[in-house]
């Protein structure tokens, strides 16, 4: 059952009967706030003109009326023109017992739509680092909260594994490498080749000095440079197929991707489809020709491509350069395009940091007027802030950007060390140890990075992320291994509390079933907001509220049997709500702890 659908239904009902026809006035309900008595509150002063009454009058004929035509409601009291409502216990008691027979609780039945979602978009120059990280949690946890929604989901990666970027790594490896392959150096293959990209940028900037001290202007240097030029040459080489520089590409790619699928399976993310740049930008510059033909595009003198959109409120873009190379925009323009057909998407997102939100504008406007208004009025751009630390936390081996893998790794080591000091860890095996650790300490990174809503530019601090009081991803796995001690220990004592029971509910008790009950609107507004932060603040209050509770009451102790029946019940679906709750954010919980 819909509650505030029920109850809305019942006030309508109640107004009608005392006022005559609404003709589609909208009924405000909302939550009763904490420091009044109630469950929902129905805001009268809209009916006022129709009762032609007080709101405090008009409120109490409202709630006098629901209160004898609906059993349910077992009182109600005034405040100004906010109406009360108090729902029974057998109410609560019905609800309950509702949430805890259904199998996929949360989840929403098919949508019919099919959504893909993009995430990750590595280059294949460098290593994944702490943005990739917020990219892939983010991305991931909102493909998980889509399909609770009903929707058909599609966990799509685009690897940017072409392009001037991936020359530079490709020819500093060719120059100054001597043959090092991840075998040789032991460095893992994503490391290996992120190490060559800095050497360029190292040889680069040498040759922009030398450049300058002859007389060059900074401009001029950056466009002369040796090491630069080769790389564009390579470039050229690489889009005409030669032999040589296809089968190193093809090499050094081979080494990052066994990288990054070991970060990958760390960070417990995955993808149903990866797309390559190197397979799309042809067909990207094959739109832009089109473009050319239907006139959307100009070419310039130097023969580059470009987009006029000034007089949308943009500026021009650059589709295609002057030697005949790509751009961005033009393997995007391409994978859009290949996407939609191959799949027959309903709806498109993309989760990419938000310094590109006008690459996206201009993206989603390119579509358009290239007569793909279908496809681009259902391109979303998830836009998310950049990730900061605090001065002097894990600085990567490059010292530039904080390496994912580095991150990864120390989180769990904190965790060891933390929840061995908490005495966590006493009687637990080695091997034991270990997975609760490693369970900790991602769990404290994935929940610390998804509490925060996405638009926001957030500071991450490991240590504090992995504290076991407030709000962390720790605490809330804490308060679900505390529930399965309880139920093993009852088990153990051969209490049976499968059956449902009738027992009288303390108002602590009616408060967590009423949470409990809030679970699937939850997740739909997660879902319609792409708002993981949603289902990260709903957990984390839900394991609050058990605490607080679970401290002031006994559970196992509890004399009569009824009453210690329903709170076993009660503690079980509440264990069952975290774990539903922290698998959309991706998380694990463990069950001792």
């Amino acid at each position: 059952m819909n509650i505030e659908n029920f109850v809305t239904e019942a006030a309508r009902r109640a107004a009608e009967a005392l006022y005559g026809p609404l003709e589609g006035e909208q009924l405000q309900l909302q939550k009763t706030r904490r420091e009044f008595e109630g469950d929902y509150t129905l805001v009268t002063f809209p009916l006022l003109r129709r009762s032609r009454k007080s709101p405090e009058v008009t409120a109490t004929e409202l709630g006098t009326y629901m209160k004898e035509h609906n059993p349910e409601i077992s009182s109600f009291n005034v405040v100004k023109g906010f109406l009360n409502l108090v729902l029974d216990g057998s109410f609560w008691a019905d609800r309950f017992d509702e949430l805890a027979a259904q199998e996929n609780y949360g989840c929403q039945p098919s949508t019919g739509r099919t959504v893909m979602i993009e995430y990750s978009s590595p280059n294949t120059n460098k290593p994944l680092h702490l943005g990739h990280i917020r990219n892939n949690l983010l991305g991931y946890s909102v493909a998980q909260i889509l399909q609770a929604n009903g929707h058909r989901v599609i966990k799509a990666n685009l690897v940017n594994d072409r392009g001037i970027h991936i020359c530079k790594s490709m020819l500093a490896w060719k120059l100054y490498g001597d043959g090092e392959t991840p075998a040789s150096t032991g460095m893992k293959g994503d490391h290996l080749v992120g190490k060559y990209y800095v050497e360029f940028d190292k040889h680069y900037k040498a040759q922009i000095k030398e450049l300058m001290a002859e007389g060059q202007s900074e401009e001029e240097a950056k466009k002369n440079a040796p090491i630069m030029r080769e790389a564009q040459e390579m470039l050229r080489k690489w889009e005409a197929k030669d032999p040589e520089v296809y089968a190193l590409w093809e090499m050094m790619n081979g080494w990052v991707y066994e990288g990054f699928d070991v970060t990958y399976r760390a960070l417990g993310v995955d993808f149903d489809k990866v797309y390559y740049e190197s397979q799309t930008y042809l067909l990207g510059k094959s739109l832009v020709e089109e473009g050319l033909r239907k006139g959307v595009f100009y070419r310039r003198p130097d023969n580059s491509v470009w987009i006029d959109l000034r007089a949308d409120g943009l500026d021009e873009k650059l589709l295609l350069r002057g030697d005949g190379t790509s751009v961005y925009m033009t393997q995007d323009l391409g994978t859009a395009y290949r996407r939609f057909e191959d799949n027959r998407l309903d709806d498109m997102i993309y989760v990419v940091g938000n310094e590109q939100n006008y690459h996206f504008q201009v993206l989603k406007l390119v579509l358009k007027k290239l007569g793909y208004a279908e496809w681009s009025d259902h391109i979303t751009h998830l836009s998310y802030g950049m990730v900061e630390l605090p001065e002097g936390k894990m600085k990567s081996r490059e010292g530039t950007v904080v390496d994912a893998d580095d991150l990864i790794a120390d989180m769990v080591h904190t965790a060891r060390e933390m929840s061995a000091e908490l005495g966590k860890l006493d009687g637990c095996t080695e091997e034991e140890a270990n997975a609760v650790s490693t369970m900790v300490g991602l769990g404290a990174l994935k929940y610390f990075i998804l509490k925060v809503d996405p638009k926001k530019t957030m500071l991450f601090d490991p240590r504090e992320s992995i504290d076991f009081n407030g709000n962390t991803g720790p605490f809330i796995q804490y308060t679900h291994a505390r529930i399965c001690s309880v139920l093993r220990k009852a088990a153990e004592a051969g209490i049976d509390y499968s059956e449902p029971v009738r027992a009288s509910y303390l108002p602590e008790e009616r408060e967590l079933v009423k949470m409990l009950t809030e679970y699937p609107s939850v997740v739909k507004a997660a879902g319609e907001n792409f708002a993981p932060s949603l289902i990260a603040a709903y957990v984390y209050e839900l394991a609050k509220q058990f605490n607080g509770y679970y401290h002031d009451h006994s559970i196992l102790k509890e004399e009569q049997a009824d009453v210690r029946c329903m709170r076993l019940r009660l503690a079980q679906q509440v264990a069952r709500v975290i774990r539903l709750g922290m698998k959309l954010l991706g998380i694990d919980v463990p069950e001792r702890m």
